[in-house]
C-alpha cells in the first residue's frame, strides 16, 4: 500500500462561539477567536491504495484535485463558515469540526468512485495550528 497526498487551499472566515453563551463567556473560552476572523486554510487529503499496473498511479492526481475542489474548496472558499457552508449548519465550525465534516464527505466518494481509502485529512488553520484526522 502507498499513500497519496494532494494539498489545496482557501480563504474562510468563521467565528468560534457558543450561542448558549454569554458574549463574556465565549471571550473567555475562545478570545479573539469569538470575534468573526479569517483564515488562509491548507487542506490536505491523503489516499492509499494499490498501484495500478497501467498507469503507475494510486490515485490520478488530478482526479484526486477535483474531487476535493468540487465537493469541498469550491463550497468554503471566500465564505463565512458559520452561516455559508450547509455541511457545517448547525456546529460550531471549530477546527476539529471541520476536518471530520469534511471526511465524512470524501471518504464514501473517494471509496465507492475511485476505489483508494481515506487514510489522513490535514487542515492547517494557521502556520501554529494544524490537525490530522483519521477517521474514527
Amino acid at each position: 500500500m502507498i499513500q497519496v497526498t494532494r494539498r489545496e487551499t482557501f480563504n474562510a472566515a468563521h467565528r468560534l462561539y457558543n450561542p448558549k453563551w454569554s458574549k463574556e463567556k465565549n471571550f473567555e473560552i475562545f478570545g479573539p477567536c469569538s470575534r468573526v476572523h479569517g483564515h488562509n486554510w491548507e487542506l490536505f487529503v491523503s489516499v492509499e491504495g494499490e498501484v495500478e499496473e497501467d498507469t503507475g498511479f494510486v490515485i490520478d492526481l488530478k482526479i484526486l484535485r477535483d474531487v476535493m475542489r468540487e465537493h469541498i474548496v469550491d463550497k468554503v472558499d471566500h465564505t463565512y463558515l458559520n452561516e455559508d457552508v450547509d455541511f457545517l449548519a448547525g456546529q460550531l465550525p471549530s477546527t476539529e469540526n471541520f476536518a471530520i465534516a469534511i471526511w465524512k464527505i470524501l471518504h464514501p466518494i473517494l471509496k465507492n468512485n475511485h476505489g483508494v481509502e481515506l487514510c489522513k485529512i490535514k487542515l492547517t488553520e494557521t502556520d501554529n495550528h494544524f490537525l490530522e484526522y483519521y477517521g474514527k
